[in-house]
């Protein structure tokens, strides 16, 4: 029975009389109860999908299938055990691999196996007869010695009775174990089975014999698994190669013969893998990202280099986690003490993959670093420089095209620094390495005229040098600056060092970004004896930047993450020692900081006299000699006539290429300041420059008043 509420209602706008109106509003029909198969529904699905009832699931399925699994290895141990089944393995492994004088001395395993085999069921067919021979004689043997020594027994204490005495104490200590195993025996029969379930149990446990999906996820994540001659074997089978699948499937377990020991290297492990017949080392590089996944690791984890040794490619495998962990400071910043040698020494620049120190050699040596943009390219390179520096005999020509400061510590230590990204700096760099290319020239004249004669060596550095190869700026001759053509001031410059410069010790070092045909010519990167590279965007320009045979040998420089591999290197040089077969090495370089590197450019510049940095070269004005004399000596109180002449060339190579030490005592003697010997060598006194050219200022000011 449903009742009526009334509800009373106002007009909004009552008039002088209002009246009361009233409605019947219905009750709202009752809600419907929701039946029961749908809550019973709800909750079934609520219970299976909870995680607490999967991982209920998950382990009663596993602890089972340990048992049978444990069941499965048991027997089939007991039967490599028993027959030559191991053998046969063994030997269609090696047939497989096409190593058959390994396969020949399996086979002759085998046979020996049989042999050995056939004697023993030989001599169980005689054995019944030769046990029951054996006990009788024993026992017979028994029971006599037993009735001697109870007869001696008798005669000692003078009683008949003990010549059976010992027999007697034989036969009740039997009865004694008959029943001690009565008692046992009943419980032994029934624990005996829950023990033998319990050893399967740990054995299929031990071996992880359970489907993947019901194994712990500690397990089924595999993060930090250690890696084993069975884990890799699975890993290759598993990459989708038909053949690799079908040589290993033919193995069986003996799969891991195609695997070397496995041994630690540094953060992670290596292993060299023999492929069967009919599988090419490229086949396995192509598949790096699945076999990284199949070994439980990240992509970048695992690197694969081709050794020497035919149809093998070398796994090294990291820890999990390990690659992004910092190696440490350089020496350069912890040993304040260490010095640097150009010709014998070699620059720490950081850790390979083992962990062991990675050490470059830059004794006439062009250099080449590339990468892209914010990977750590020119904290590498400067690393490298800062290292040379500690050498006082050795010389920098810099220019940096980026012109944010990060060559700023080299003031005071390069003759010529040079920084900024416009033309007008790319022009300036441009006509630096021309300078270098005229001084490679008067070393290779001077050589002529003394062949024993020995330089200083020269570092022409240029930071960010794909700014040049694309700057369209031209010269009053219409001739590009930049370009890769024989037209290209820049380019024509650097050509000529690499071809020539070793020779005299002019060394040409680049480190650009991105590296492409139109912002590094193929002439240009090819001409360098030491490449490397940070991360890259693709293969083909790890190509360009490494070279095909690098390549090709295993280095990825576009397979390390950008971003997360800053300071990563892939090497390709004779400079750096590099495993036997390969053709690069990965190594993970020291970051020094801005603060330290300006401490170690300071220990650079005490080691010598004084350096006067050019932060620009400009020919148009007119030179004034003794004056630039003055400016080259700088602070130095001495200077060799030689390192005059030198400074002056850099300077000016227009008004003091040319110059010889006379056209130096020359100038100077008229001005009164000429050289004279200190320690057996002319020198130019800088004191007595500034007199000089003090005295002709006091001359020029009285003569102009």
């Amino acid at each position: 029975m449903s009742s009526n509420v009334v509800h009373l209602h106002k007009d909004p706008n009552p008039d002088p009389a209002p009246v009361t109106t009233l409605t019947v509003v219905p009750d709202a029909p009752a809600a419907r109860p929701v039946p029961l198969w749908m809550r019973s529904g709800r909750a079934i699905r609520r219970a299976v999908t909870d995680e607490r009832t999967k991982s209920a699931a998950r382990a009663f399925v596993r602890h089972n299938a340990y048992v049978v699994g444990g069941a499965k290895i048991v027997a089939r141990r007991t039967w490599d055990g028993r027959t030559g089944s191991r053998y046969e393995r063994m030997l269609r492994a090696a047939e497989a691999a096409g190593n058959h004088e390994v396969a020949a001395e399996w086979e002759e395993r085998l046979q020996r196996f049989r042999e050995a085999r056939h004697r023993r069921r030989m001599d169980l067919l005689h054995s019944p007869i030769d046990a029951a021979k054996g006990v009788a004689v024993t026992t017979g043997m028994g029971i006599g010695g037993l009735v001697a020594l109870g007869v001696v027994l008798a005669i000692a204490n003078k009683d008949a009775h003990d010549v059976i005495t010992p027999l007697q104490a034989v036969i009740e200590f039997i009865a004694l174990m008959i029943r001690i195993v009565q008692i046992v025996w009943g419980p032994l029969i029934s624990v005996g089975p829950f023990l033998a379930l319990l050893a399967l149990w740990s054995v299929g446990r031990h071996q992880q014999a359970a489907p993947q999906w019901a194994l712990p996820a500690s397990v089924r994540n595999g993060e930090g698994e250690p890696i084993t001659p069975s884990i890799v074997v699975k890993a290759l089978r598993d990459l989708g190669i038909p053949a690799l699948r079908k040589a290993i499937q033919e193995m069986g377990d003996a799969g891991a013969s195609m695997l070397s020991p496995i041994v630690i290297a540094g953060c992670g492990v290596e292993v060299d893998v023999t492929l069967p017949s009919g599988v090419s080392t490229n086949e396995v590089q192509a598949k790096r990202r699945k076999l990284a996944e199949n070994l439980s690791r990240h992509e970048h984890e695992v690197f694969i280099t081709i050794p020497q040794a035919a149809r093998t490619v070398r796994l090294w495998v990291a820890d999990s986690g390990a690659l992004d962990e910092p190696i440490g400071p350089s020496p350069l910043v912890t040993d304040e003490t260490l010095t640097a040698d150009y010709a014998k020494g070699k620059a720490p620049w950081g850790q390979d993959l083992r962990g062991d120190a990675a050490q470059i050699s830059l004794y006439q040596r062009h250099l080449l670093v590339t990468g892209l943009s914010n990977q750590g390219k020119t904290a590498s390179l400067r690393a490298l420089a800062l290292w040379l520096a500690l050498d006082r005999s050795v010389q920098f020509w810099l220019a940096d095209l980026k012109g944010v400061g990060d060559w700023a510590m080299f003031d005071g230590l390069a003759q010529v620094l040079i920084q900024g990204p416009t033309d007008d700096h790319v022009i300036q760099a441009t006509e630096m390495v021309e300078d270098a290319v005229e001084e490679m020239n008067r070393r290779i004249e001077a050589r002529r005229t003394d062949p024993n004669a020995t330089f200083p060596p020269l570092i022409v550095l240029v930071d960010e040098a794909q700014v040049a190869f694309m700057c369209p700026a031209k010269d009053d001759d219409g001739r590009p600056y930049g370009g890769s053509k024989a037209t290209s001031r820049y380019f024509m410059a650097v050509r000529k060092i690499h071809n020539q410069g070793r020779a005299v010790d002019v060394l040409m070092w680049q480190g650009t970004q991105d590296p492409t045909d139109q912002n590094l010519p193929k002439l240009v990167r090819e001409g360098a004896h030491t490449r490397a590279s940070l991360a890259l965007g693709t293969e083909q320009q790890s190509r360009m930047a490494l070279g095909d045979k690098a390549v090709n040998g295993g280095a990825a420089p576009h397979l390390l993450r950008q971003g997360l591999d800053k300071g990563t290197l892939v090497v390709a040089s004779d400079g750096i020692t590099i495993p036997a077969g390969q053709a690069s090495i990965t190594v993970r370089t020291h970051f020094i900081d801005d603060e330290p590197a300006a401490e170690i450019a300071a220990r650079a510049k005490a080691l010598r006299d004084g350096v006067t940095t050019l932060h620009a070269i400009d020919r148009t004005v007119e030179h004034d000699p003794l004056a630039d004399i003055a400016a080259v000596i700088g602070d130095a109180p001495r200077l060799r006539t030689q390192d005059v002449i030198k400074r002056l060339s850099a300077l000016n190579p227009e008004a003091y290429g040319d110059w010889s030490p006379v056209d130096l005592t020359r100038v100077l003697e008229a001005a009164g300041a000429e050289p004279y010997k200190s320690d057996g060598r002319m020198v130019v006194g800088r004191d007595r420059v500034a007199r000089a050219l003090a005295d002709r200022d006091a001359k020029d000011s009285a003569s102009a008043s």
